[in-house]
């Protein structure tokens, strides 16, 4: 992959500074896993409250055993939003399927639940989120519900208002159908009491503050799906004004797609230097 030296020698320079004990031996287990490979990394596949999840293993797990947690399409642009170089560098890696349900409360509760189970496994107190575009919404909930179990997040073309996508109410396309059924899954009875809703990642940023997450995004100008001055921007905006620890990474001329750079080497810096290794 271009650029992929470059990662490496990063990951490698920061990791010698941020995590000084000896690797720890993994000796992960999961009720009725099956076990596979992900991106030439062994992979636990097993059920949790009733969901598909998976946990994927770094070759030597780092000490404290961090991890990333993608929160939704694990699949996509993975080269470029930073999970292979996390693992090369001795994150774990997981991912639990709740649906396209935009970080609702029932999808927290499965969140809680996965997360529950990766600590008494004896991964960190704290995990790195990845909010890929309607994944930011599942991302910020998690940490705005549970800051204290979250170190960093990185979103990426990040839905961070769901008045902009899939409401639509702003300068954005929107998406009715998406809107129709985000208004279901959050129990609200109508449009108007979805658009009177505080609850937003926007909204909801002075737990993360407090709690000292490091926040770091990364926007297409371009993106008329999830526009950067409705999500993106704003948290910036809001977030720095709290005291908070927040980058952005502006490519210019792009839109939604693709997610991620074409070296990650800033994004997983960034994480490296703010997860917790506890």
């Amino acid at each position: 992959m271009k650029g992929a030296p470059i990662v490496f020698a990063a990951v490698i320079l920061v990791c010698s500074h941020a995590f000084a004990e000896p690797p720890a031996a993994s000796e992960l287990v999961f009720p009725g896993e099956t076990i596979g490979e992900w991106r030439g990394f062994k992979q636990h596949k097993f059920e949790v409250d009733g969901c598909q999840a998976w946990v994927v293993e770094p070759k030597v797990a780092l000490p404290g055993k961090p991890w990333s947690w993608c929160m939704e399409f694990p699949d996509a642009f993975t080269d470029r939003c930073a999970a292979p170089q996390l693992l090369a560098a001795g994150f774990h890696h997981v991912h639990i399927k709740v649906g396209n349900t935009f970080g609702s409360p029932n999808a927290v509760k499965h969140f809680n639940a996965f997360y529950e189970l990766l600590v008494a496994k004896g991964l960190a107190k704290k995990a790195a989120l990845i909010g890929i575009s309607r994944g930011g919404l599942y991302a910020y909930r998690f940490a705005a519900e549970y800051p204290d179990r979250v170190s960093v997040i990185y979103g990426d073309a990040a839905v961070c208002d769901f008045k902009s996508w899939p409401g639509g109410k702003g300068k954005g396309k929107g998406s009715k159908g998406d809107w129709t059924s985000l208004i279901k899954n959050y129990g609200f009875k109508d449009e108007a009491e979805a658009l009177a809703y505080t609850g937003n990642p926007i909204d909801r940023l002075e737990p993360l503050a407090k709690a000292k997450v490091a926040l770091i995004h990364v926007v297409g100008d371009a993106d008329d799906t999830v526009p950067p001055a409705e999500n993106a921007v704003i948290v910036g905006e809001r977030y720095r004004a709290l005291g908070g620890t927040f980058e952005i990474i502006h490519k210019p001329g792009v839109g939604h797609h693709p997610h991620g750079l074409d070296d990650s080497t800033p994004v997983v810096k960034f994480i490296l230097e703010h997860a917790a290794p506890h």
